[in-house]
């Protein structure tokens, strides 16, 4: 999706929950700066053509891995139960708020790091993105700037479908995606809420 096209959805997430569009800018720019290289190329080699599984981090994701077929793209956390299983994901799409050691140990191993950067998360950037050394990626949600996506999509997870589709993948599965989860607080169903419009776009009922 280009960026012409996402505008309008960011706009309205910025007015649903009030965020501030610099502090994206500011962090997309802290990022851009930060990073050493960009391997999108090598994510597009990995996904285009190809059958695509996405897995989300709901609790119902351990019952659902039976269903994995072709490129593992994990949403941020969702890769440690993934790693914890024996499957090494292909690419962990992260806002870094789930990341862990084991982060760096998979990127080690080929791992790409899709590294995501929004207006509060600009100290986690700071902490983690120096010590990926293996392949790495890095988004926004905002304006896109050198060496820094935006393909679409809100959170980790929508937005993994959003570059897979973009990335012209054959066709994706969706696993651990449970967006109607009662438990979560306000703020986690307001995002939820965004994901399911934004994959409702790309087809998906969820």
């Amino acid at each position: 999706m280009r960026f012409e096209e996402w505008e309008p959805h960011y706009r309205e997430i910025l007015d649903y929950f009030g965020f501030d569009r610099s502090a994206d800018e500011e962090a997309a720019k802290v990022l851009s700066e930060i990073l050493k290289s960009d391997d999108i190329g090598l994510l597009k080699d990995r996904i285009c053509g190809k059958v695509v599984t996405v897995a989300g981090n709901a609790p119902t994701l351990s019952s659902e891995l039976n269903r994995i077929e072709g490129v593992v793209i994990a949403a941020d956390a969702a890769s440690l139960l993934l790693y914890k299983k024996g499957i090494l994901p292909d690419a962990i799409f992260t806002d870094l708020d789930g990341a862990e050691d084991s982060f760096i140990t998979m990127n080690e191993q080929g791992t790409i790091i899709v590294v995501h950067a929004h207006g509060d998360n600009i100290p986690l950037l700071r902490r983690w993105v120096p010590k990926f050394r293996g392949p790495i990626i890095g988004t926004t949600q905002s304006l896109p700037l050198p060496q820094i996506h935006n393909f679409g999509g809100f959170t980790d997870g929508d937005r993994a479908v959003f570059t897979a589709e973009a990335l012209q993948a054959e066709r994706v599965i969706l696993i651990g995606f449970d967006l109607s989860d009662p438990s979560v607080d306000p703020m986690k169903k307001g995002k939820l809420f965004w994901a399911r419009k934004l994959l409702g776009m790309l087809g998906y009922d969820l």
